[in-house]
């Protein structure tokens, strides 16, 4: 299937994390790094137009010295967005890392909203490499190399007890009910708390103070509870043909939580035949209700660096160290869309906008590409061949019979 797709230049912006406001309204967030290259660090907020062009619109320069934004989710109700951006050095290490920021999007400019330090202090190397917010935007789950902090959004407020995991973190996503944590080699499921009822919410009281008639509203300072795991799911043995696998990506279908879709990438140990360890990437559907695999889709003979699936549930995005961006069918897994050579560095991020028409990579070579997702999987195709074949069936039954009957 072909797809119309355009590249864009973007000098000195090595891109590293990708967000939808609207169907149109793309931020961007890229620069040099804590680095002293020069490149400055940047969030850019960009117009896609209908012919997937790129207009620059607005952009917010970062302190010097602080980090890139490495990660990034929106949310489009309120026109807001979360990125993770390490603080300076100095103050990481005074233990003031406030890595995790949230932006608002008002008449067409970027401005800061708030943060929140999420991460251990102590770790200079440690950066948000994770975040995602739940599907209604209540939740947001924000994660370093080992570490995750489950906030309520937009508060940033914790609610539940940081989790520490021993193999690294890679990717998590939301159900209605659960979180996953994709970790190097496992999968860890935990089941989200419940709401406060009625009963638990504090009461406007009476205060004491010295003005009269003054009314105090009586806070509960609760610890954050433990998150229950409920499952830990391993590699499948039977994917990579017993290469060792890690898991890259990991999301939930947006509005049927039975299924979640994983990448994971294998790589078989060098022997003296074969020096380079042969990789090989696969995209795999989940039943969450068995924790089994369903569907499996090899996609590549490397790993794949960026995964994502589009709102309407129907494609899945992913992009290649081979330098390769495709669309696989969600249903099937089945290639719709390859686009070879998308990059000349590896893709760092792809995201889907809003409904479902859009595809955009970038990369740390300086480049974004735009897709237009195309809205036929097949198969129309395939109704055209049933009805030609109909209609051919319809005049040979027709021929036969005129032979038939006879004159």
């Amino acid at each position: 299937m072909r797809a119309r797709h355009e590249p864009h230049s973007l000098p000195a912006f090595p891109v590293y994390s990708s967000s939808f406001l609207s169907p149109n309204e793309l931020v961007l967030g890229g620069g040099g790094g804590a680095s002293r290259s020069g490149i400055k660090n940047k969030l850019r907020l960009y117009n896609v137009g209908t012919t997937l062009s790129l207009e620059l619109i607005d952009e917010l320069e970062l302190e010097k010295g602080e980090d890139a934004p490495m990660s990034m989710a929106a949310h489009t109700k309120t026109n807001t967005l979360v990125c993770g951006i390490n603080s300076t050095e100095e103050r990481l290490l005074k233990g003031e890392n406030e890595n995790c920021r949230i932006f608002s999007v008002k008449e067409h400019k970027l401005g800061f909203v708030s943060a929140q330090g999420t991460l251990p202090s102590g770790d200079l190397d440690d950066y948000q490499k994770v975040t995602v917010l739940s599907s209604d935007g209540t939740l947001l789950a924000v994660a370093g190399g080992h570490d995750l902090s489950l906030l309520s959004y937009p508060s940033l407020t914790p609610i539940a007890s940081p989790i520490h995991t021993g193999n690294e973190i890679y990717d998590t996503t939301f159900s209605r009910t659960t979180l996953v944590i994709a970790t190097t080699l496992n999968l860890l499921v935990y089941a989200l708390p419940l709401p406060p009822t009625a009963s638990q919410t504090p009461s406007p009281t009476k205060g004491k103070g010295k003005g009269k008639g003054k009314k105090t509203t009586s806070v509960i300072q609760q610890s954050p509870l433990a998150l229950k795991l409920l499952h830990t799911v391993e590699i499948p043995a039977s994917i990579g043909g017993g290469a060792e696998g890690t898991f890259r990506a990991a999301r939930y279908h947006p509005s049927d939580g039975k299924f979640m879709y994983t990448v994971i990438n294998t790589s078989s140990p060098r022997t003296r035949k074969t020096k380079t360890p042969s990789r090989q990437a696969f995209v795999c559907r989940w039943n969450t209700e068995s924790w089994t695999v369903d569907k499996v889709r090899k996609v590549g003979d490397r790993g794949l660096t960026c995964f994502d699936v589009s709102e309407d549930g129907r494609f899945l995005g992913f992009g290649s160290s081979d330098l390769t961006i495709g669309l696989l069918d969600a249903n099937t897994l089945s290639p719709l869309v390859t686009i070879l050579k998308a990059h000349e560095f590896p893709p760092t991020t792809i995201a889907f906008n809003p409904t479902s028409s859009l595809l955009v990579s970038g990369s740390a070579d300086n480049s974004v590409r735009v897709v237009s997702v195309p809205q036929s999987t097949g198969g129309s195709s395939w109704g055209v061949f049933v009805l030609i074949f109909l209609t051919l069936l319809v005049i040979i039954l027709a021929v036969a019979a005129q032979k038939y009957m006879g004159p």
